[in-house]
């Protein structure tokens, strides 16, 4: 997944903080399966979003969409890279942390 899978547009006008990164995506790895029967569904996606900044993410069947979601929403774990919400790493969470984040604030 390249930037070119990214579609921005900036967002309403905010209190200011629209420079804030939101989300970051470093170096993002997830793969599923072994040998020959690997799917690498992300190699080394990174990006940023910032507070309020709309971004369409856009891409063919299979090319990482719903996973790059999954991890960004802590629903599934890379393989490698890191995924900052909001100030929080979401690599450093153990499971009942993850659940609690998402329950109490991505709704």
């Amino acid at each position: 997944m390249s930037e070119g899978l990214l579609e921005r547009r900036e967002g309403p006008a905010g209190d200011g903080a629209a420079s804030e990164a939101m989300v970051v995506v470093e170096d993002l790895v997830r793969t599923f399966g072994t040998g020959d029967t690997a799917v690498h569904a992300l190699g080394g996606v990174s990006f940023s979003v910032a507070r309020g900044e709309l971004v369409a993410l856009k891409g063919r069947s299979g090319s990482g969409k719903t996973t790059l979601l999954n991890i960004i929403g802590g629903l599934d774990r890379a393989d490698a890279g890191t995924v900052t919400v909001d100030g929080t790493t979401l690599n450093d969470l153990a499971e009942r942390e993850l659940l609690a984040l998402r329950r109490d604030r991505m709704g």
